[in-house]
């Protein structure tokens, strides 16, 4: 079964655009659902960074305050690079792990991953899509989800790859700067083409 990478920087829109895969069946996998799911209580990954980085960095109900370890890793590269290199590899085997579904009847499924050029998911993958939209359109919509300032989104647009990178390195490119209908319309001509390209 193929796996094809969806990635695009932050605010570009990834989740809307694999639900519409979603919603014409295809199974996906999100890595960023599964890089929550590896911090959570009771994981041995969650022990590390508390160890690593102090209790501070849990609530008061035990979970990671992920707000504040995103503060410390995008100021201190250093920081970053350490918790990279203890979260990828078990992000990257639970990936594996989940998308092999069972009895599944399409040739293809989908990792969504933001990460997937700039870490070794990439390998994982037959074909990769980017979802492109400006930078501006980032900044909106991420400024507008999250409870970022402009300072924030703009310092993690800066460390994930720049979109000229991204669109050098796609195999297809879906435009999310456009009304829903016309990005739904590129979902279902791309999904016909990944059935007869792997079918």
């Amino acid at each position: 079964m193929a796996v094809i990478g969806l990635t695009g920087g932050i605010g570009s829109g990834k989740s809307t655009v694999a639900r519409l895969f979603g919603e014409l069946g295809v199974h996906w996998v999100d890595a960023d659902d599964v890089a929550r799911e590896v911090v959570e209580p009771g994981t041995t990954a969650l022990a590390e960074i508390a160890e690593h980085f102090g209790e501070d960095i849990l609530t008061s109900e035990g979970s990671l305050d992920r707000a504040q370890l995103r503060g410390i890793v995008f100021e201190k590269p250093e920081e970053r690079a350490w918790l990279e290199a203890l979260l990828h590899p078990i992000i990257r085997e639970e990936l594996i792990r989940q998308l092999s579904p069972e009895n599944y009847q399409l040739p293809y499924v989908l990792l969504v991953s933001p990460l997937l050029l700039e870490t070794d998911q990439h390998e994982l993958v037959d074909r990769i899509i980017v979802i492109d939209v400006p930078k501006d359109v980032q900044l909106e919509r991420t400024m507008a989800r999250d409870t970022n300032s402009r300072a924030q989104v703009e310092r993690i647009i800066a460390a994930q790859m720049s979109r000229e990178d991204r669109l050098a390195r796609a195999d297809e490119v879906i435009d999310n700067d456009r009304p829903l209908e016309d990005v739904t319309r590129q979902v279902r001509e791309l999904h016909e083409r990944l059935l007869v390209d792997f079918g």
